[in-house]
């Protein structure tokens, strides 16, 4: 077996026929003749980032063990066992990457094999260069595109949070002053993050500005919401299935720390986990290795690890509600998130720039801020944060004018701190009211959770 990392020349950056994913590919040559193999890798090697070769399939078997690669180039001709029973053989136990079967018969038979055991091309012999590095560029095109319509589709569904919360860090507080230096500290570093605080003050945008100041910032940010995926189904979608894994698994489908691979996997909602994948999360983190449902062989990811909770994962630990050992590994650095109404005057600027961007996207006429209006914004408690503020912004223009409370600053003015408790209460209630008395809506539209307004209304009822 030869292995190594090649050093591709300056002219291979002036092929772009061959496509932008070439030079970062991982690819595994299974021939049993050393000429083939030879010429494969003179071909491939100035191009590719890693070349490995395996003189039979007992040695690839052992190389799929322990490494992950984009393409595997096979023969189908060898010793012992046909590539095409091979590679059958391997889908069914585990194997993830996409293969190339090179044949000297065109005949149909052959082809129908490769493809019923997962080949996704096939060429050949005799072959010029051109078409075994066109051949590796469609796969990886092929790979990339999947993974990219995966990846879209599960942030489409997983997240309602609006994109103007994840343009960045807004504001000149102090403690968002602070947030931003132990970003800026961090984000070259492999260390793992766990990013705390109250619901809707800005945990992902902060995930995001780590990872856009990594050296991964051109790789994919994968947002994951732990509380959102059905405790059934959350293994399956982190880390993948085979076909037939399980009812419904009609095919084979890639985890979304596959889709992460090479960036950066934030996990939100870390404590909403079951219990029994914390120990597969635990082992994913500490061997930098995951396996999919049904697999009975681990897959190698590269990752960047970010957490996230709104929850006391101490209070979780004493409570045997989450593992000691996943807590202990998860915050190697805690950032705490600030609540928006210890913020000053970043609620004003984040009102500004709400204002701003939600009145072009509605083709609406902003709304002035009055002093009266900038002093109810500042001394209201806001429980949603940041969350709360753009929807009640958005709502602002909707309806052209500030909600009531917003207006009357004696009432913010009453001593005992009682008219903020009663101007919040009657917000949730108004809110609650215009969802028709659902609860799930009307936190949504408030930005916070169901469980808040669970507490609030069984403590105004008490």
């Amino acid at each position: 077996m030869k292995s190594g990392v090649s050093k591709r020349p300056e002219e291979a950056d002036s092929q772009p026929e061959f496509g932008p994913w070439l030079p970062q590919a991982s690819i595994l040559i299974v021939d049993d003749e050393p000429g083939m193999r030879n010429f494969l890798v003179r071909t491939l090697e100035p191009y590719c980032k890693r070349i490995e070769q395996a003189a039979d399939t007992l040695e690839a078997s052992a190389l799929l063990d322990t490494h992950h690669y984009d393409v595997v180039i096979l023969d189908n001709i060898m010793p012992g066992k046909s590539g095409v029973e091979w590679l059958g053989e391997q889908r069914r136990i585990g194997f993830f990457a996409d293969a190339i079967l090179m044949t000297a018969y065109a005949d149909l038979e052959t082809a129908i094999q490769a493809l019923r055991a997962g080949a996704v091309d096939f060429i050949l012999k005799p072959f010029r260069s051109n078409q075994l590095l066109n051949a590796v560029a469609r796969c990886l095109d092929r790979v990339t595109l999947l993974r990219e319509n995966q990846l879209l589709r599960h942030q489409l569904q997983a997240t309602s949070d609006h994109l103007l919360l994840r343009d960045k860090l807004i504001g000149h507080s102090r403690q968002i002053g602070e947030i931003r230096e132990t970003i800026s500290r961090v984000a070259p570093l492999p260390t793992s993050v766990l990013i705390t605080g109250e619901s809707g003050t800005g945990k992902e945008v902060a995930a995001r500005s780590l990872h856009d100041l990594s050296d991964r910032a051109d790789k994919p940010f994968v947002p994951v919401n732990c509380a959102a995926i059905p405790g059934d189904m959350i293994e399956a979608e982190l880390f993948g299935h085979l076909k037939g894994a399980f009812t419904g698994a009609g095919s084979s489908r890639d985890g979304l720390f596959m889709h992460a691979h090479g960036g950066t996997l934030f996990l939100d909602e870390i404590g909403e986990l079951p219990m029994a994948l914390q120990s597969k999360l635990l082992r994913a983190i500490e061997d930098r290795k995951i396996r999919p449902v049904g697999s009975e062989r681990e897959v190698p990811v590269d990752l960047r690890f970010v957490f996230a909770t709104n929850a006391n994962l101490e209070q979780a630990v004493e409570e045997g509600r989450f593992r000691a050992d996943l807590y202990y590994r998860v915050n190697v650095l805690q950032l705490e998130m600030p609540p928006l109404r210890e913020r000053g005057d970043d609620i004003r600027e984040l009102a500004s720039l709400f204002m701003q961007k939600l009145s072009v996207q509605l083709g609406m006429p902003p709304v002035p801020f009055t002093d009266e209006v900038v002093s109810g914004l500042l001394a209201y408690e806001w429980p949603g944060n940041v969350r709360e503020l753009r929807n009640t912004i958005e709502r602002t223009l909707i309806l052209g004018r500030f909600p009531a409370e917003f207006h009357s600053t004696q009432s913010l003015l009453l001593p005992g701190g009682e008219t903020l408790q009663d101007m919040e209460k009657r917000h949730i209630l108004m809110v609650l009211e215009e969802a028709g008395g659902n609860r799930a809506e009307a936190a949504r539209r408030l930005g916070i959770s169901r469980k808040t307004i669970d507490r609030k209304l069984m403590d105004w009822n008490g």
